[in-house]
């Protein structure tokens, strides 16, 4: 305990080259001695964080050069893995809204000029670098804008229709969908991805849909990007075949529809287990998953956090992301403020920062996830036992003696319980940074949506 205390407060003070025609840049390789892997995964997301950017929305700019002044602050609040959404230019036929979609690719390896331009991303790349952070983006492998250059030069890239029209997935009427039996194309999509990697120096990819990608172009790109650099690849998807090519993390979709309903009073606290079930028993042992609050869908499209998990609500479940089994915790831009809005997908509605009322909570988390290994995502995971198990929801996280005492009380009501934790032991409050003692049998009282987050070493 008195490791992790000393810790704490240290850290409290303190011709398929010519589909992708890359532009001419320097070289910007930083990090690539950064090799350690634990468990599969490289080693510094083991204990990390991830923080979604929304360039676009996240300053009244709305620029790289704007965003760069909220690193240090970002710094402080612990984040480490910043994951900026798509930093592509935007396809301008079929186009969604003022400013189209994010996710409509005009160019795979060219930068959107509303953000900047590539001088201006390698310097907010090298400057977040400098500061610690790793830095992925988002990448969008299932389909491009309706005027990416690929449909004029490489039209076999693309699925068509009985009549020879490219056709679009879903409602996404503003893209074309890619057809991945196309040897060429699945040649052309790693050399762009290979692209940032080598010239400006991302440490991996958040894969948007990626679950509609063939889980056989997974295995052969990620095997070529992890030869590369020690890359993190996070998917967006939750089918067990896609850590089992490769990707580090997967979305829980199924744990965050969960969270959802017990948040509403629909479902027991117990519902979390079944879930948990279902990833041990159907994913690879090493799979991860990025457990979170909200994201830039679910917030633009379904009012997260601040309609799904309103107010006192949001505390517990985000407890819950940032020190649950084989987590990687996202936290989205605005959450730390909190920005109690949605954001809009295809036009400009920059959030409001000022008050930033909840960045010692999240801090507070972070720096502890950082600095116990009990919190790692490898680290050891036991439900625990409680008197009233469909309000609370209690468990430890153990590694190298090194021990988390999670109690959530996700209820809408007071909760007097007992857990069965055999140990009788001197544990560190977290968040009241004050020693108490917990032993068997024990009593616990949490008010209505409340937590508690003990830290000790075992002897």
């Amino acid at each position: 305990m008195y490791f992790i205390q000393r810790l704490l407060v240290a850290f409290t003070c303190v011709f398929i080259m010519a589909a992708c025609n890359n532009p001419s840049v320097e070289n910007n390789t930083s990090n690539t001695t950064d090799t350690a892997r634990t468990d599969g995964h490289p080693a510094w997301i083991m204990q990390g964080n991830i923080y979604e950017v929304n360039i676009r929305q996240y300053t009244p700019e709305g620029t790289f050069k704007a965003f760069e002044k909220h690193l240090d602050r970002l710094k402080e609040m612990g984040v480490q893995t910043l994951w900026l959404m798509p930093v592509n230019p935007i396809s301008k036929v079929d186009r969604k809204g003022a400013l189209g979609s994010y996710y409509a690719v005009a160019n795979y390896t060219a930068i959107n000029p509303e953000y900047g331009n590539m001088d201006d991303f390698k310097h907010l790349v090298n400057a977040s670098h400098s500061k610690g952070f790793k830095l992925i983006i988002d990448w969008v492998p299932n389909h491009t804008g309706g005027d990416h250059y690929w449909l004029q030069s490489h039209p076999d890239f693309y699925i068509h229709d009985s009549t020879g029209k490219v056709i679009s997935q879903y409602d996404w009427t503003d893209t074309r969908k890619l057809d991945y039996s196309n040897v060429a194309l699945q040649d052309s999509m790693i050399n762009c991805m290979l692209f940032w990697i080598k010239e400006a120096g991302v440490d991996g990819f958040r894969c948007d849909v990626a679950g509609e990608v063939p889980d056989a172009f997974w295995k052969k790109c990620i095997d070529t990007l992890k030869k590369t650099k020690n890359i993190f690849m996070l998917a967006e998807g939750n089918k067990a075949s896609l850590p089992e090519d490769g990707f580090d993390a997967t979305y829980p979709w199924n744990e965050f529809s969960t969270m959802k309903k017990i948040a509403k009073g629909e479902s027991p606290a117990t519902a979390m287990d079944s879930m948990i079930r279902q990833v041990d028993s159907s994913f690879p042992k090493n799979a991860l998953l990025m457990y979170f609050t909200s994201n830039h869908d679910e917030n633009s499209w379904n009012k997260a956090d601040y309609g799904t998990m309103p107010g006192p609500v949001h505390a517990p479940f985000a407890v819950l992301t940032q020190t649950i089994g084989r987590s990687v915790p996202l936290i989205y831009s605005g959450q730390e403020e909190p920005y109690l809005d949605s954001i809009s997908f295809f036009y400009k509605d920059a959030v409001k920062f000022g008050k930033f009322e909840r960045a010692a909570f999240y801090k507070t988390l972070l720096k502890l996830r950082a600095a116990d290994p009990a919190l790692a995502a490898d680290a050891l995971f036991t439900k625990l036992v409680s008197s009233n198990n469909q309000a609370i929801y209690a468990y430890t996280r153990e590694k190298n003696k090194h021990t988390v005492l999670v109690l959530l009380n996700l209820s809408a009501k007071p909760q007097q319980f007992t857990v069965q934790y055999n140990a009788a032991v001197k544990a560190l409050d977290i968040f009241s940074n004050k020693t108490e003692s917990i032993a068997p049998g024990q009593t616990f009282n949490l008010p209505a949506w409340c937590y508690k987050v003990y830290t000790f070493d075992m002897p």
